[in-house]
């Protein structure tokens, strides 16, 4: 193993050479994957372009996310400025290595999304996304060449199994009921977390129940659809993001140097992602910013 760990070391003093003239053009396609850009992306596809598909890219974005979590912690690896000191860590990065997070995210994301546009243009915009995004982590020093074949392999099969069995099991889940429904939300995580209790699993923990609990509450209360104006669009999106980024700033600033601060991190997600999923529906059609889907009904919460 420390053979090939000396060979990716390699590897990325050859890239980081372009240092520092490359380093923001890296950056950029590094942003592409980082937190604050789904933050933003995936609520402006729920709220205002598809719901479908928003929701099932929130739900796959987030099982990838768990699913790299648990690889990272059993392999147990460094990153290439913790395996030798000549990389320069040229953006900051945290917890273990393989595989690589931004690339499971970019080939998952990416790739559901052009299997669902299914235009050639957007095909060549993920491709070089889900290469250049990889490309970026090696070049910025955070993670080795094997990371990131690490990561397009988990991706490529988080992929494959979501396209391939991803409907039977959204036609299975909303088929139980709403308690039954909840529990398997919170089972999952919860599992996870409780095993490996640090920031990042706690950060796509709480984030998965929030917006779990909330996309199950949203078909049985609220039943928005997506259509409208491009200004109700618009409006949509920027009231919802509003108060998303509120909520995520805001409650990191309350609960700075507060303990205990696993608990707080898990209710700052689980409250983020509840506000994605339900409240910003909600509050569009109180608010007469979105309609109800013509066929819906309002269910009872059956436990």
């Amino acid at each position: 193993m420390d053979r090939l760990l000396d060979w990716g070391v390699e590897v990325v003093l050859w890239f980081q050479q372009a240092s520092p003239q490359l380093d923001a053009f890296f950056a950029f396609f590094t942003f592409l994957g980082d937190e604050e850009f789904y933050l933003l992306a995936l609520p402006l596809i729920y709220w205002s372009i598809n719901r479908a598909v928003g929701v099932r890219l929130m739900v796959v974005f987030l099982l990838s996310g768990l699913v790299n979590q648990v690889a990272k912690h059993l392999a147990a690896q460094p990153r290439p400025f913790q395996y030798d000191s000549r990389v320069k860590e040229i953006v900051g990065a945290e917890g273990f290595g393989l595989p690589s997070g931004h690339t499971q995210s970019a080939v998952v994301v990416w790739g559901f999304l052009g299997t669902t546009v299914r235009k050639r243009w957007f095909w060549v915009l993920a491709g070089t996304l889900m290469v250049l995004t990889p490309l970026s982590r090696i070049y910025l020093g955070v993670h080795f060449p094997t990371d990131v074949l690490g990561g397009y392999v988990l991706g490529a099969l988080v992929l494959w199994l979501w396209l391939r069995y991803g409907t039977r099991l959204e036609e299975w889940f909303f088929s139980q009921e709403t308690m039954h429904q909840l529990i398997l939300i919170t089972a999952i995580p919860a599992l996870a977390m409780a095993v490996w209790p640090t920031e990042d699993m706690v950060t796509g923990g709480g984030t998965m129940l929030g917006i779990g609990a909330g996309l199950v509450l949203e078909r049985r209360l609220v039943g928005f659809d997506v259509a409208g104006t491009v200004l109700r669009r618009a409006l949509r999106f920027l009231l919802g993001i509003v108060v998303l980024v509120g909520l995520w700033l805001g409650l990191r600033a309350a609960f700075d140097g507060l303990e205990p601060a696993i608990i707080l991190r898990l209710t700052r997600y689980s409250l983020v992602g509840f506000w994605g999923a339900f409240g910003a529906p909600w509050a569009f059609l109180k608010l007469g910013l979105a309609e109800r889907e013509a066929d819906f009904v309002p269910k009872p919460i059956t436990w």
